[in-house]
């Protein structure tokens, strides 16, 4: 590393997602609720990057997140890479997946569903993770991940 990269300091115990498009940062950090913890937390924005044209980091201290919310995550920035760190030492290294199926997470667009006119959890399959196409359980509709909206 040159001297003339930024660094984000090193965390202890926690999170890093790494390879955050850095279009996507701010809708993780909602996503995520980091803008409601009490924890530190580090991001890098624009950052370069050998594998994308530039991307985003964040480093969340002291939080390892539910695979629910891995799976909210992985609706948003698919192929993210996730980092565990404890006693400063990396544990666990993992690209974060889309599910083969989303329960409960994203709103059918088909307004005649089922799960739009009655109290049920949503349910997707995951029907080609390369485009990001999902199908209705209930309806057979198809979404896209650039079109979805989350519950």
């Amino acid at each position: 590393m040159s001297a003339k990269q930024l660094q984000i300091a090193a965390i202890e115990n926690g999170t890093v997602i790494d390879h955050i498009p850095s279009s996507k940062l701010f809708q993780v950090v909602r996503l995520l609720h980091l803008d409601e913890t009490t924890e530190t937390v580090s991001m890098g924005y624009n950052m370069s990057s050998r594998k994308m044209r530039s991307k985003a980091v964040v480093k969340v201290a002291n939080r390892f997140f539910t695979d629910e919310e891995l799976n909210r995550l992985a609706l948003v920035t698919p192929d993210v890479t996730l980092v565990i760190i404890r006693n400063y030492e990396v544990v666990e290294k993992k690209q974060v997946r889309l599910p083969e199926e989303i329960i409960g997470l994203v709103k059918c667009s088909n307004p005649k569903c089922i799960t739009n006119n009655e109290p049920m959890l949503t349910r997707f399959s995951v029907i080609n993770p390369a485009t990001g196409t999902l199908k209705c359980h209930y309806c057979n509709h198809e979404e896209e991940l650039e079109r979805i909206k989350l519950l």
